[in-house]
């Protein structure tokens, strides 16, 4: 029995890769004890590599009013929409952990309405979810309810800039038929 291939497209021998994505891979590898395939499929095309990590990491790792599992809420809920297999199992272990819930990414993933979420981040993920499908859409009314919530101008950017970046990523995803490591299915549960 041969492995499932992780994207349609080539993936480059992490050997033979660009120093700077080779050592960042390994860091990863080092870290969490595998090497998760977004890494693989988007080295690809290097460049393109350096931007995406440049702009995730500046999304998701930056310290704020919203929480790095709220982040994460954003992407699995957003995900799951566009039907993102891999950003729904890979986000959905990485809530999972920075939540230290073992239950909340399915419920995120299913319906959010219905998780054991607060009103906030319900309000939080209404508005990601509307970035996501009907961006043209929004409101100042939209931002004015997440204020009352208590989110500022910076969290509601990141709100959008998180629901829109997580748009094209799991549309990359998709188009390469990224295939989710085995390894995130049981983590964090």
């Amino acid at each position: 029995m041969t492995a499932a291939a992780i994207s349609r497209f080539p993936v480059p021998e992490i050997k033979d890769m660009p120093e700077d994505l080779r050592d960042r891979i390994l860091a990863v590898q080092e870290k969490s004890g595998f090497v998760p395939n977004v890494f693989l499929t988007l080295a690809h095309r290097p460049d393109e590599f350096r931007a995406f990590f440049a702009y995730h990491d500046a999304l998701m790792d930056k310290p704020g009013n919203l929480t790095k599992a709220e982040r994460e809420m954003i992407v699995v809920a957003t995900s799951n929409l566009n039907q993102c297999q891999y950003c729904v199992v890979a986000h959905g272990a990485i809530l999972r952990i920075r939540a230290k819930d073992p239950l909340i990414a399915d419920q995120v993933a299913i319906n959010y309405r219905k998780a054991d979420i607060t009103p906030r981040q319900k309000a939080m993920i209404d508005f990601g979810i509307k970035v996501s499908v009907r961006a043209h859409e929004v409101a100042d009314e939209d931002l004015a309810l997440l204020k009352s919530h208590g989110f500022s101008e910076d969290d509601i950017w990141d709100i959008a800039a998180i629901s829109a970046f997580f748009g094209m990523s799991n549309r990359l995803a998709n188009v390469t038929s990224m295939r989710p490591n085995d390894e995130f299915y049981a983590l964090g549960r």
